[in-house]
């Protein structure tokens, strides 16, 4: 009836494309079942390399209060936020516009979201501390923006406690993604202790990413996005939403064209996605897979986790993921030479914000 309705006119509109809802298969940390949990995951990595985690020991009143301090961050005028600019190490303020993920079909114009990095924290005088992804992180309490205008008021009034909730939710996420590398350890046919090596998961690049979409609203056809298409860099990423549709995966990357569909947000869950280090690790065994946010006019906020493995880690196929007929298809390569590439390529140079300022 309704296809009848739009074909005889009488000046109807068509009815807009229905939303397309990605399946995924949900992974239950609770579950005593532990081959059913990684046979499930496996299929997971196989089909999309998305999956939702629940049960994973991190409360729901805590997500609630994470996402609270997150929103009261973003609501600080510009001019506080860009007292926080990151740094070199990744670490602070990214403004709109500040990452460009997809140049291809961005034209050249970033992301319209604002994000917040914080890293794993390490004293500046930890010799650890001069590797490009170590160091101290940059805290709204500290350093140039303390002498900000009515700095104190914000401090006492709309930021108490945002550092220390910060902290524990980077490390109460850091076990989450443990128990997931071990899953995947499992699932690719390794001890499930493999990613906890120090060289790995014991001394890892983990950074987590308050994200906040502006109410834009996205439009592909012009080359407006909330994030462009983009895989993960690193091992696996967890992801936390508020209840806003945005994110959108795309199986099949080579398609032609390629079929996005929505994520449906899952409260009190975290959606994971594999990343591309994940990919040459198993020999394109499990692979990263295209995503990205589109904007609808609502604001939206996320909580990307990014778990890497320590600066020195050779990544280089697994010896599950290779034999005399399947050999390695991409060589060996450092972790942090690696991201440092890639962060290079997708943020703003720094200058810019120098230069603008002066």
């Amino acid at each position: 009836m309704e296809n009848n309705r739009s074909q005889n006119g009488g000046g109807a509109h068509p009815a807009p494309a229905p939303i397309k809802i990605s399946s995924l298969n949900c992974i239950d940390l609770s579950n005593p079942d532990i081959q059913q949990t990684v046979s499930s995951l496996k299929q997971a990595c196989l089909d999309c390399g998305f999956f939702y985690v629940v049960n994973h020991g991190i409360s729901q009143e805590f997500m609630d209060e994470v996402f609270a301090q997150s929103k009261r961050f973003f609501q600080l005028p510009l001019n506080a936020k860009m007292k926080l600019l990151r740094n070199e190490k990744h670490r602070g303020y990214t403004p709109i516009l500040d990452e460009l993920l997809d140049p291809e079909n961005q034209k050249h114009v970033g992301d319209y979201k604002e994000g917040y990095y914080i890293g794993v924290e390490v004293p500046e005088d930890d010799p650890d501390a001069e590797k490009p992804f170590y160091g101290p992180n940059v805290w709204p309490s500290e350093g140039s923006f303390v002498t900000f205008l009515l700095q104190q008021i914000m401090l006492l009034d709309i930021l108490p406690g945002w550092r220390q909730t910060m902290g524990k939710f980077h490390h109460e996420a850091l076990e989450v993604a443990k128990s997931v590398a071990r899953i995947i350890a499992l699932a690719l046919d390794l001890n499930a202790d493999f990613f906890d090596k120090p060289e790995m998961l014991g001394k890892p690049i983990a950074t987590l990413r308050l994200l906040h979409y502006g109410g834009q609203i996205s439009d592909p056809s012009n080359g407006l996005y909330g994030a462009g298409a983009h895989s993960d860099y690193g091992l696996i990423t967890l992801l936390t939403t508020d209840d806003v549709m945005g994110l959108q995966i795309c199986k099949d990357k080579d398609a032609k064209p390629q079929i996005w569909e929505f994520v449906a947000p899952l409260k009190g869950a975290f959606i994971v996605n594999l990343g591309d280090m994940l990919e040459r690790w198993s020999n394109c065994i499990f692979k990263s897979t295209l995503h990205r946010v589109l904007g609808n006019g609502q604001d939206r906020y996320s909580i990307a986790y990014f778990v890497e493995p320590s600066h020195d880690c050779l990544v280089e196929c697994l010896p599950t993921c290779k034999s005399e007929i399947n050999p390695p298809k991409f060589p060996p390569i450092k972790c942090a030479t690696y991201l440092s590439q890639r962060y290079r390529d997708t943020h703003a140079d720094l200058n810019v914000y120098s230069e603008h300022q002066t």
